[in-house]
């Protein structure tokens, strides 16, 4: 393997035509990232793609022989297909990976970050890790109360999560936005990516022949968290949704802890896992009040009047914007 290029200041985006992609760029240029050089790649069908980059015209390029070569930090923020197709050669090229995509997560030798990691597990940034990995939004949310209420006698946990179809592309947002002006017409709707009408439905699955794969969707979920309470933490039991909303994420939470927990305990526990508590007579955490936000939104916990010891949470997260911010915020870290 080629010595990490330590002085390099090249940056590659591989899966850059995705929304991920696009926010990572953007936040790229306002950080201190800001005229480094930018090497944007994707898969064949994104090539080709006029986009920008520091300003400039720029086209997405297919990943070839050599396009990582002299790359500071690689960025994987397409498919796990896609990482798994390019994971080797930018492996051999040196750089420093921050994996976005689910692939890695669990790798033995994946250090996987979020703020306030090293807190939470009592352990030291590594000196010069070469294999990084960046959780999703909803993942990152229901794996920070796993480890607040820890301290709280955790018994058992529990999660919804609702992800709205902006998680599964450009294309989906587009499919629920023809549908749902098609449905509002009197005309059938389209189901070119879905398979299935998701325009004023919420959906466990997809149809049959849909291009969006809803069980991959829930598998990378369920091992985004296993990979972030490896070693410690309650595993929770997690489900996925697919509710009819364009943007953010939201999830449901139940929580069995010991006894003597009450509301203020578990809201200071949490606040101090980093979550943004929201007041309790307000609107709570919902997609509009999370977008643009780099935290996760949490409200203050309610006991379940049928269950003694069990209390339930709400929260929610840009599922964009907080990925994307986090990777940035790492890669600040690993190329002081």
């Amino acid at each position: 393997m080629p010595s990490f290029e330590r002085e390099s200041q090249r940056i590659v985006i591989a899966g850059a035509s995705s929304l991920l992609g696009a926010e990572l760029k953007s936040l790229l240029e306002e950080s201190r990232f800001a005229g480094w050089d930018l090497r944007l790649v994707d898969e064949e069908v994104a090539a080709g793609t006029l986009t920008e980059a520091g300003g400039e015209p720029a086209v997405i390029q297919p990943v070839e022989e050599g396009s990582f070569d002299g790359a500071r930090l690689i960025f994987f923020a397409g498919s796990e297909d896609f990482t798994l197709a390019n994971f080797e050669m930018a492996q051999r090229s040196g750089a420093v990976i921050i994996d976005l995509s689910g692939l890695s997560i669990n790798f033995a030798n994946t250090f996987v970050w979020y703020p306030g990691v090293e807190n939470f597990r009592r352990q030291s940034f590594p000196e010069k890790p070469h294999l990084t990995a960046v959780p999703s939004a909803p993942a990152e949310g229901i794996v920070r109360l796993s480890l607040a209420l820890q301290g709280l006698g955790l018994q058992s946990l529990s999660a919804t999560v609702l992800q709205s179809v902006s998680a599964t592309g450009k294309s989906g947002i587009e499919e629920l936005e023809t549908q749902t002006t098609q449905l509002l017409t009197f005309q059938n709707p389209g189901k070119e990516r879905f398979d299935v009408q998701v325009a004023f439905n919420s959906l466990d699955r997809f149809g049959p022949a849909r291009q969006a794969d809803s069980h991959a969707a829930r598998k990378t979920l369920r091992n985004d968290i296993s990979g972030c309470l490896r070693g410690g933490g309650v595993l929770p039991s997690v489900d996925l949704v697919h509710v009819p909303v364009f943007y953010g994420v939201t999830f449901s939470a139940c929580a069995r802890l010991d006894d003597g927990a009450d509301k203020e305990r578990i809201a200071e526990a949490c606040q101090q896992a980093g979550f943004a508590i929201l007041d309790e007579w307000g609107i709570g955490p919902n997609n509009l009040s999370a977008a643009g936000e780099t935290v996760v939104q949490l409200s203050k916990p309610h006991p379940d009047l049928l269950q003694p010891g069990s209390w339930w949470f709400w929260g929610a997260a840009d599922n964009i914007r907080l990925p994307a911010w986090n990777a940035v915020k790492l890669a600040e870290k690993l190329a002081p």
